[in-house]
């Protein structure tokens, strides 16, 4: 008698799959498949203010890359993924669990000019209690880079003493004077203005594309147009560092160097007041200050030095824009990455047949 030793491996028929089988397991091969992209590779970011008018408008749907600067992994992993942080109150991610920041290496570093996706570090208080990866992302331009000396005078900013490339469309605001006729609505709507406030009958505080200042003067009932700046020495409490031992505002700040990692700075009453944040919020350090002396984690400290690099970022939109002038620093853990294209734009005022702003559908970014 023979016995057959070997098993059939390719006659025997393996039994189908239901269609319900079918499904789930192609949801969850797109799930995966679309977490690692968005996760690792690219993501989409809509604008949802005018911070970058003229560059960047309202209704701009982008690509982001994330490989661009390196693709930062999750502080929070566990998350049900395309979801805010919060639905009707509820958390959608599990804080119990949080990783140490570490990002993957990339193509480049972040460059002045570059238009950066980054969490909003404001949110990086008490109060908000949220991890990096869930604060609210923001959009704007580097203006300075680690070790940089930045400052910014009657609006120009200045890296390392030398002024700074303006954006080709960078905007700010003026005071327009009329002599009292309406402004025609539809030349607000054409040259793409907008009205800040109107102080007097005759006075407006106007936002308007540097391109169209020229034909605007040309009006009959313009009587003057002159920029709006905010004089050197006026304390704006509102501006960062949020201390009268530094006179700062919107037009005139600085100057400040930007903190860059294994740079060391002294400890005095002037740099604690600038960098305390970065110390403490961002580089979880206990900072105690008792009279002259301070201390950190415990220890009396006469200096300090930066485990991460920090940037500067600004709206193009320099009136419309909350930016690095009102909460310092962004540091490295929380950029994001490079827009580098505009997917999609919608003009959400326009009518239904001219919303799309053609013009713009994958349009480089820069």
């Amino acid at each position: 008698m023979k016995w057959n030793i070997f098993k059939k491996s390719d006659d025997t028929p393996k039994p189908k799959k239901s269609k319900t089988r079918e499904w789930v397991d192609a949801i969850l091969f797109a799930v995966i498949a679309s977490t690692i992209i968005r996760g690792l590779l690219f993501s989409a970011y809509a604008i949802p203010s005018g911070s970058m008018e003229g560059t960047q408008l309202t209704g701009d749907y982008l690509f982001v890359s994330k490989i661009s600067y390196g693709p930062r992994l999750a502080f929070t992993p566990i998350s049900i993924p395309f979801t805010e942080p919060k639905v009707y109150g509820v958390k959608t991610y599990w804080d119990i669990l949080q990783l140490p920041y570490w990002r993957l290496p990339g193509f480049t570093d972040v460059k002045k000019g570059d238009i950066v996706v980054f969490n909003k570090p404001e949110e990086a208080d008490p109060s908000y209690n949220l991890p990096v990866d869930e604060r609210t992302a923001l959009i704007k331009r580097c203006q300075a880079t680690p070790g940089d000396v930045l400052t910014i005078v009657n609006g120009q900013v200045y890296i390392n003493g030398k002024a700074a490339t303006n954006a080709e469309k960078q905007q700010t605001s003026y005071t327009v004077v009329t002599d009292g006729t309406d402004i025609n609505p539809q030349i607000i709507h054409d040259f793409n203005i907008t009205i800040m406030n109107q102080p007097l009958q005759n006075t407006y505080e106007m936002i308007i594309p540097s391109e169209h200042v020229s034909a605007m003067k040309s009006y009959s009932n313009i009587k003057s147009i002159t920029p709006v700046i905010e004089k050197a020495g006026a304390y704006n409490a509102e501006i960062f560092p949020h201390n009268e031992k530094f006179k700062w505002n919107e037009d005139n700040f600085g100057p400040l160097v930007l903190p860059k990692r294994g740079m060391t700075i002294p400890l005095n009453d002037s740099t604690i007041i600038l960098y305390r944040r970065a110390i403490e919020l961002y580089e979880n350090n206990k900072i105690v200050i008792n009279g002259k002396e301070i201390w950190i984690n415990g220890k009396k400290a006469d200096s300090y030095t930066f485990k991460m690099n920090y940037y500067w970022m600004m709206g193009d939109n320099r009136h419309n824009s909350l930016d690095c002038r009102f909460w310092g620093y962004v540091p490295e853990d929380h950029i994001v990455g490079k827009a580098i294209v505009t997917i999609m734009s919608i003009d959400s005022s326009e009518s239904l047949f001219s919303k799309i702003r053609w013009s713009r559908i994958f349009k480089p970014i820069n």
